[in-house]
């Protein structure tokens, strides 16, 4: 048989979604109730440490919420919990009313709508910023597939879209290790965000960058609610105040406060126990 009769074509195509790419759990998801993250009386033990002590937690819809406390509150342990990287000893987590977080892996959980940025931003150096988003595209799983495939004009223009929503068009054509810390960590956030998530937690997103940086980045935050539902954990408190959102204030695992900034820092318990102080009012 010639070369020509051996030929096949590529597995990977820009134009097709296959169907074991689609999430599996998008029929699920039911938000009319307005509410996008349920916790209830959630608690964990790591070898007799009480890291969440009976949790209740809810972000409606579309929501921007702030999520504040000192060391050791429970902060990153409840976003292990919501994105199935660790197992509560009891309570329940559910993504909507049908679908419930605890009876699923960490990738299952991605698939159903949740995305987590962690604080230090993890992009593929070597590659354009423009490739790092388009890697990161619902449907498109592989660098070689990528590479392959045939573009199309809506997918260049998806990618410049989430270019200019991230600040980042004019670096579109610029390798990601060359960018900025602040830089970087909108490039992480518009990847994440082209995957279409419904709810979205943000670990620290203002460490390590410039005050031009950080406003733009409350900018970026708050254009991205509304559509769906963010969830920053931030220990800079300027940065949340700027964010002009709901705060829950987390301190040996359980709910201390929630309410406004200005409820938050008034808050006799949370100055007790966050801001190291009583009140003198």
């Amino acid at each position: 048989m010639s070369a020509a009769g051996n030929y096949q074509k590529p597995l990977i195509r820009r134009d097709r979604t296959f169907e074991f790419l689609i999430p599996q759990y998008v029929d699920d998801l039911d938000l009319s109730h307005g509410t996008a993250l349920y916790l209830e009386d959630i608690s964990v033990n790591f070898d007799g440490f009480q890291a969440i002590n009976n949790l209740n937690f809810y972000v409606d819809t579309g929501e921007l919420r702030c999520l504040i406390g000192p060391n050791g509150a429970g902060k990153t342990t409840l976003m292990d919990i919501v994105t199935g990287k660790t197992r509560p000893d009891t309570g329940s987590a559910w993504f909507g009313q049908r679908i419930n977080l605890l009876r699923m892996d960490e990738a299952q959980i991605a698939q159903a709508g949740i995305g987590r940025k962690f604080q230090k931003p993890s992009v593929f150096e070597n590659l354009s910023v423009f490739d790092n988003l388009e890697l990161s595209m619902t449907g498109t799983r592989t660098v070689w597939g990528t590479f392959r495939a045939r573009m199309s004009r809506e997918t260049v223009e998806r990618i410049e879209s989430m270019a200019e929503t991230i600040n980042l068009s004019e670096q579109l054509n610029q390798s990601a290790g060359s960018l900025s810390h602040g830089q970087k960590q909108w490039l992480e956030i518009g990847m994440l965000i082209m995957q279409n998530p419904i709810l979205l937690l943000v670990d620290e997103p203002a460490a390590g960058m410039t005050h031009q940086e950080m406003d733009k980045t409350v900018e970026l935050l708050r254009s991205l609610s509304g559509e769906r539902a963010v969830v920053v954990v931030e220990h800079d408190m300027e940065f949340v105040r700027a964010l002009q959102a709901p705060v829950t204030v987390l301190h040996q695992g359980s709910v201390l406060a929630e309410g406004s900034m200005d409820d938050i820092q008034s808050n006799s318990d949370v100055m007790r126990v966050y801001l190291g102080t009583e009140s003198t009012t």
